[in-house]
């Protein structure tokens, strides 16, 4: 009997050790699971918006004039934005969806966008009606017959 007692005492010494080996070997993973996702929060930038007309357009980049209000004030003041775009980038003109090589300067667009070092990076474009920007054909626009010929 007394065997019997000293191998249950020794066999929950021995399962109650590797509990508690197992319990503090799975806390770091949670750890750096929190971590990580603490990481993610903090890169995450907000986004901030922009107005104004395309001065230039290419594949990777967009160049917007329009005007900002200087802090402190109700001045507004003329600035230039240089965005850069991704494939990420969701450009819509007219409801359709374009490339950035579409725009055409003076079109009037909304800019969302996100600042990380430095750097702005759109990540929506919508070309708003009424733009400035010329048809293909200068023409067309006074006279529609005269796009046909």
């Amino acid at each position: 009997m007394k065997r019997l007692v000293t191998l249950v005492v020794a066999l929950a010494f021995a399962l109650g050790s590797a509990g508690f080996a197992a319990a503090q070997s799975s806390a770091p993973v949670e750890k750096k699971a929190a971590e990580a996702k603490t990481e993610k929060k903090a890169k995450k930038m907000p986004a901030k918006n922009a107005n104004g007309t395309v001065k230039s357009a290419t594949a990777d980049s967009l160049v917007v004039a329009g005007k900002e209000k200087v802090k402190g004030s109700k001045e507004m003041k003329d600035v230039e934005w240089t965005f850069a775009v991704g494939a990420k980038t969701a450009i819509k003109k007219g409801g359709k969806a374009v490339t950035a090589a579409d725009l055409m300067p003076g079109d009037a667009v909304h800019v969302r966008y996100t600042e990380d070092e430095g750097k702005a990076t759109a990540t929506a474009i919508t070309v708003k009606a009424g733009g400035k920007a010329r048809a293909k054909n200068p023409c067309a626009a006074r006279n529609p017959c005269a796009a046909k010929k």
